[in-house]
């Protein structure tokens, strides 16, 4: 049996509804004493309206319902743009439409709000200096930020589809799910604080991954607390030189003075009055290089905020090498690229790593190649020697440690913190293609 669809059932209604009256009319017609031509134009006529009425009446209703059934469609396309015109508190249509309205700009503002949320939570992803990652129930990697992509040296779009185990992440998805780890990456090696944490997505299980790298926040520790050292030092040193050296100058004058007034032609005598003056002389100088030995380290505890301006690295790189003449260093030019920082303090750090790369290649007779390159947002400075290279990189950036000669342990301390200053960071390892080292500043551009 064939179903009736709810149009043809609304059309029959209206027919049946005005059947009766339509009868009644036509026999009092035909029972009446009507001429032929007026019968059949009143039964045209009556027809005609019982017709017109049931057909304007299912049109109606037809008409409101599929308009209402596009808003609905509307809605569900979440296209929240489409209104129903006309909309009356007065009838029970019209008490529709105004709630269907009402329920539109409803979701308008819930999507548009979580539109908002969702570019607030995107922008805070990529801008967070935490590396996030998110794998799905196959241990597949599905989302990553700009941190993440930074830490694994490589795009989002070679990175999406790959298993944890193949980006080396395997261990961060076992274990306690907070915990410290040591572990190596692409862009970058130490300690790094693990969360993980899980979710569902779609009705399956995901993983959610964050890594944080404690090197920074344990050097920035011990770099305070070699600063603190460094103050109680300096104070309680330049309260005892301060005397000293007075003491020793005023000790020396007077022995010079009473040299010349005195008659004394005792040999032995006058060589006694000479070690005397020797030693108080030996006792000044050392004081004063004591002193200025202190003032040097001070500069680890008075760094100052860097100033801002934009700096062009071409200029900044080419002007910073010239002022090595003791071997050959070459510039190997880069993209043109302005970055924003302070540029006196980033010529002192270039002035510390062109001369210590000097220093190494002096002892080989080589070279030494300063040379920049641009990855997306970052700017890398590389200064490559022919020396020797790098018998010891733990203490490299322990303040007082040094393995030149002469050397006061402060020029790669103070440069690492410059380049942490501007939110960078200073490495230094020993070239895996040749012989030598190779230190590289990255910077933000």
């Amino acid at each position: 049996m064939t179903r009736l669809t709810y149009e043809r059932r609304i059309q029959l209604l209206a027919l049946a509804a005005g059947l009766p009256g339509s009868l009644v009319a036509l026999i009092l017609l035909w029972t009446g004493n009507f001429t032929s031509g007026a019968f059949w134009t009143l039964a045209f006529l009556i027809g005609s309206l019982w017709l017109g009425f049931a057909f304007s009446l299912r049109n109606r209703v037809v008409f409101s319902l599929q308009t209402l059934s596009n808003l609905l469609a509307a809605m569900r396309e979440e296209d929240f743009s489409l209104r129903a015109r006309g909309a009356s508190s007065d009838d029970a249509m019209g008490e529709v439409m105004i709630e269907v309205n009402a329920l539109s700009e409803t979701l308008r503002q819930q999507r548009l709000g979580a539109m908002e949320a969702i570019a607030l939570l995107r922008t805070v992803m990529e801008e967070i200096d935490l590396a996030i990652f998110t794998f799905d129930n196959r241990t597949k990697l599905r989302l990553v930020n700009r941190a993440g992509e930074r830490l694994l040296a490589r795009p989002e779009e070679r990175l999406l589809g790959f298993t944890a185990e193949e980006l080396g992440l395997g261990a961060c998805l076992g274990g306690d799910p907070a915990r410290t780890m040591e572990l190596n990456f692409p862009g970058g090696s130490g300690r790094w604080g693990l969360r993980r944490g899980t979710f569902r997505q779609g009705g399956l299980p995901h993983q959610l991954v964050v890594l944080s790298d404690l090197s920074r926040t344990l050097r920035d520790e011990e770099r305070k607390a070699w600063q603190r050292l460094i103050r109680v030092l300096g104070h309680e040193l330049n309260n005892s030189l301060a005397p000293i050296q007075s003491v020793a100058q005023g000790l020396e004058s007077g022995l010079a003075t009473a040299v010349k007034a005195s008659e004394l032609r005792n040999e032995s005598s006058a060589a006694l009055l000479d070690d005397l003056r020797q030693g108080l002389g030996i006792i000044r100088s050392r004081t004063e290089a004591l002193g200025r030995f202190m003032a040097a380290y001070a500069h680890l505890a008075r760094l100052p905020q860097p100033k801002m301006l934009p700096v062009n690295v071409s200029e900044w790189i080419n002007r910073t090498v010239k002022l090595e003449t003791r071997v050959k260093v070459s510039v190997l030019e880069g993209p043109k690229v302005v970055i924003s920082a302070d540029a006196d303090q980033l010529e002192q750090l270039l002035i510390n790593l062109v001369r210590n790369a000097a220093d190494a290649t002096l002892e080989t007779d080589g070279s030494v190649q300063v040379g920049w390159s641009r990855h997306g947002s970052e700017l890398d400075v590389r200064v490559l020697d022919d020396g020797l290279g790098l018998p010891n990189t733990a203490n490299l950036f322990v303040p007082f440690f040094t393995t030149k000669q002469g050397g006061s342990g402060i020029g790669l301390v103070l440069s690492r913190q410059i380049a942490e200053a501007h939110g960078g960071e200073l490495t230094l390892v020993n070239r895996a293609d040749t012989r030598g080292c190779e230190a590289r500043l990255r910077l933000p551009i």
